[in-house]
């Protein structure tokens, strides 16, 4: 996870301008990034994605949810869509409860500092849930947005130009965003459509 603090004349940063400045792929364009595959649908992806909201461009990279949908898978997928962003946004919100350091102000902090605070506060938060884990409910549903099948995570190595090119446009890639989130709602109509979301 790298962090970048974008800096400007107050109210003039949203989601795309700040998208558009930061390294958030940089790793990826480098061939830095841990290599990841996945099988959705029979269909092989090799780039993680992010859950976004309507805002973002429609990237590989990103599943965004649908505005207004109108059929039930569409509406299931919103839904569980909606429900995993919480809960990431509820996990950060975990931390920020336990370390006062993830609460404070991190604009004095190096970038590679941050990295380093944040990775050592969720691996104690997970040492924490291990040990307290008998605590739990047990009724955790797992699963929504994670694919059908994840193969072992292996770090990448250094790209050509070329290939830095290539992966440039696969993260911009519009059809595989489409290809993507139309396999995600089909994938999670097919373990969940049966079940009474209410």
């Amino acid at each position: 996870m790298d962090m970048t603090c974008i800096f400007g004349v107050a109210g003039s940063s949203n989601d795309i301008n700040v998208l558009s400045r930061s390294n958030l792929f940089q790793e990826k364009l480098q061939g830095k990034a841990p290599e990841f595959h996945f099988t959705v649908n029979q269909t092989n992806y090799d780039m993680g994605y992010y859950l976004t909201d309507g805002i973002y461009p429609e990237w590989a990279a990103f599943v965004k949810t649908f505005t207004q949908p109108q059929d039930p898978k569409r509406l299931l997928f919103k839904q569980r869509h909606e429900s995993a962003r919480k809960d990431v946004k509820r996990a950060f919100g975990v931390l920020q409860a336990r370390f006062a350091i993830v609460r404070g102000a991190a604009r004095c902090w190096h970038k590679s500092r941050l990295y380093d605070i944040m990775d050592a506060c969720i691996i104690l938060n997970n040492m924490i849930v291990e040990d307290e884990h008998h605590t739990y409910s047990k009724n955790f549903d797992q699963g929504d947005f994670s694919p059908t099948t994840v193969e072992d995570v292996h770090h990448g190595h250094a790209l050509d130009f070329q290939a830095l090119l290539e992966t440039d446009v696969a993260i911009l890639d519009r059809q595989m965003h489409n290809q993507l989130e139309a396999g995600l709602v089909e994938h999670i109509w097919s373990r969940f459509g049966g079940l009474d979301l209410n």
